[in-house]
């Protein structure tokens, strides 16, 4: 984890650095970094007193379409600016842009002459968890894990195609091929390399089941860090890909006759010291606040489903049989399960929490994995449903997730339990976001819907 440094060694390192420049980001509500260069003259006031930001970047879509049905931005606001207050802690020079200094922001808001977060900043919701953490005396721990699959192709190349039959890396079916990943090992080892020197360190590294498709395991960290991490992985691999003529894609499922792509979440509670989910007397390993914790997450899990699977594509993913769970179930080491129960050493014992697909982002996927089970251990909840075993042995009776962006939207939506963790005018945005993403699918016409009844009918 990188050493969190001050507002003073931040402004000294940009200082020394013979590059005029700094790069500067957000997240947008997709997860998509947002942001702009500035010269670094300019960097100590905005590192004191914050800087202007346009607040459309949380009043449109991921192709800059403004939304018609949101309420505290939009056209009827004239999308004015908003503060946007850099994290010095954020601190890195990204190795692939001659060691330019970058630094993450969050939006502020100012109410009755103080500041506050913005209230639908992915990262600021994020926060907001982690506080109710505090009172709680833990600290939660993440890792991140993402698979996606990689193209040859360039914006320019997938125009062309208008958006049809990319080309992969490679061919075939080689999951953990090392023939694969030495076929792209250059493109591995810069993965490795210039992600490690930009404070996202891979774990691991491998071939996964498709064509040309990766997954990578990001070390664990403390919850904000690791989604930050997990932010700046994905843009990361897409701008290092990019000199090696590669397109990465993190769609969670790009073609139905692949498995789709994931985005694991791994958690512990710390208080600091130790890992308070390892009870060696307890259930499987299991301490009673690791049990509480899980059945959290199995009953919060179809409330805070559009943060887990935020886009129409999210679930293609959701098939039996192709890996991604469908169910709110748990199981010890295992991966059919939606809840993936590691309890080994004391240091490794951990939940894994399946469902969510890559296409998240990363501070909301982190934001409901840790609300759900903070939900369990702030109301003490027992773990009364059985693990499941095998393929889904014992999961007959548990009611499969929804199929739809519109209907998780809907319940999350009337979810008292969101509004409690996330606020009110997140869960209203963030819905009406969803809802508008549905609409531009219902108002789509496709290619599934031309091959199928164009000619016949």
């Amino acid at each position: 984890m990188p050493a969190s440094i001050t507002a003073e060694q931040a402004l000294a390192a940009v200082r020394s650095n013979p590059d005029r420049r700094v790069k500067v980001a957000v997240s947008d509500i997709d997860g998509i970094l947002r942001g702009k260069y500035i010269h670094k003259d300019k960097f100590a006031s905005a590192l004191e007193g914050g800087f202007g930001f346009c607040d459309v970047v949380y009043g449109w879509d991921m192709h800059d379409q403004c939304y018609d049905n949101t309420t505290l931005t939009g056209w009827h606001k004239g999308f004015p600016d908003a503060q946007v207050r850099l994290d010095p802690g954020t601190h890195r020079k990204v190795p692939w842009d001659d060691g330019v200094d970058f630094f993450l922001g969050e939006l502020v808001v100012h109410e009755n002459g103080r500041e506050a977060p913005y209230p639908l900043d992915g990262r600021q919701v994020l926060k907001r968890v982690l506080k109710r953490a505090e009172k709680l005396s833990v600290m939660p721990m993440c890792g991140l894990e993402f698979e996606w699959f990689n193209f040859v192709e360039t914006p320019q190349s997938w125009a062309a195609k208008k958006g049809v039959d990319p080309t992969p890396i490679t061919p075939g079916m080689f999951g953990y091929s090392l023939l694969r990943a030495n076929y792209s090992r250059e493109f591995f080892k810069a993965l490795f390399d210039d992600l490690g020197a930009f404070g996202v360190p891979i774990e691991g590294l491998h071939t996964e089941t498709g064509p040309g498709v990766f997954e990578a395991a990001i070390v664990f960290s403390e919850a904000l860090e690791a989604a930050d991490r997990g932010l700046l992985f994905k843009t990361g691999a897409k701008e290092i890909a990019a000199r090696f003529g590669i397109m990465p894609s993190f769609m969670a499922k790009w073609s139905a006759q692949y498995p789709g792509c994931s985005g694991h979440c791994h958690q512990s509670l710390s208080d600091g010291k130790k890992n308070l989910f390892h009870e060696a007397k307890g259930r499987s390993g299991m301490s009673k606040l690791f049990e509480s914790y899980l059945a959290g997450q199995l009953a919060a899990l179809m409330e805070f489903a559009p943060m887990f699977w935020p886009t129409v594509n999210s679930y293609k993913r959701l098939v039996d049989g192709f890996w991604a769970p469908v169910k709110p179930t748990w199981g010890l080491d295992n991966r059919t399960a939606s809840f993936r129960v590691l309890a080994g050493s004391p240091k490794s014992t951990r939940l894994e929490t399946r469902c969510p697909g890559a296409d998240v982002n990363p501070y909301l996927a982190v934001a409901a994995c840790v609300a759900a089970g903070l939900h369990g251990v702030e109301r003490n909840l027992k773990l009364t449903t059985p693990a499941i075993s095998g393929t889904n042995q014992g999961s007959e009776n548990v009611p499969r997730a929804p199929r739809s962006l519109i209907e998780t939207t809907r319940n999350f939506q009337r979810s008292a339990l969101a509004r409690d963790w996330f606020g009110d005018a997140f869960v209203d945005h963030f819905a009406a976001t969803r809802e508008w993403e549905w609409r531009q699918w219902q108002d789509a016409v496709t290619d599934w819907e031309l091959k199928r009844y164009f000619e016949i009918i």
